[in-house]
């Protein structure tokens, strides 16, 4: 298929899309950005619109991804399971996911930076936990080492601890620590971590509460 261009039209549904014609009849429809330097009487030769066409899916796979990559930071295998789900060729995802490193927006360290960052303030897990999640996201254990490699595993299970320790009060002191040792070993954190702060919580929650649970004065 070749033909002179006779119309260029922003399509009603997709403002992003241009509708191109030609010979005064529909042929295909193209991303704007891919579209821009098409002129009306330009001839367009078979191989000029299969080259238009595959820069269309190339744009299109890429505003997919930006789409992807606004809910929430995504690292490098997130984003080829993505692609390849919305079956992107593998030589258009490559290109995709190098526009995406280029900018800085693939980019498995800060990633992995992000991701331990977030957990921190918001939800601690110990650092097994931590690398657990990460290795599920498809991010190389060099990497997860070096994001970890500052984690204050003691002082993240102290705060998810201490509501919890509130929680058990009253408890004996069997039951307090299995069910608080179990609690932070869910949360990945580990066995010597999670039975100091165990520990640490029932001395606390001892000295303030007596045996029926209620606040000592």
């Amino acid at each position: 298929m070749d033909g002179k261009i006779t119309a260029l039209r922003v399509q009603q549904r997709r403002k992003d899309r241009v509708s191109v014609f030609l010979d005064d009849e529909y042929a295909f429809g193209l991303q704007i950005v891919v579209a821009a330097h098409l002129r009306l009487g330009q001839h367009l030769s078979a191989e000029e619109i299969a080259q238009l066409r595959e820069r269309d899916a190339a744009e299109r796979a890429y505003e997919n991804a930006l789409r992807f990559l606004s809910y929430r930071p995504r690292s490098e295998w997130e984003m080829r399971q993505y692609l390849q789900k919305k079956k992107v060729d593998d030589e258009t995802a490559a290109e995709v996911l190098q526009r995406l490193s280029r900018i800085g927006l693939v980019d498995d360290e800060e990633f992995a930076r992000q991701w331990v960052a977030s957990r921190e303030a918001n939800r601690p897990r110990g650092v097994w936990g931590l690398r657990a999640e990460l290795r599920q996201k498809g991010v190389a254990d060099k990497v997860i080492h070096a994001a970890v490699s500052d984690v204050d595993e003691e002082e993240g299970a102290l705060r998810v601890a201490r509501r919890r320790a509130v929680r058990l009060a009253g408890l004996d002191k069997q039951t307090f620590h299995h069910r608080l040792l179990s609690f932070l070993q869910r949360r990945g954190f580990s066995y010597d971590v999670s039975r100091q702060v165990t520990n640490r919580l029932w001395q606390e929650v001892d000295a303030q509460h007596g045996p029926d649970g209620e606040k000592r004065a």
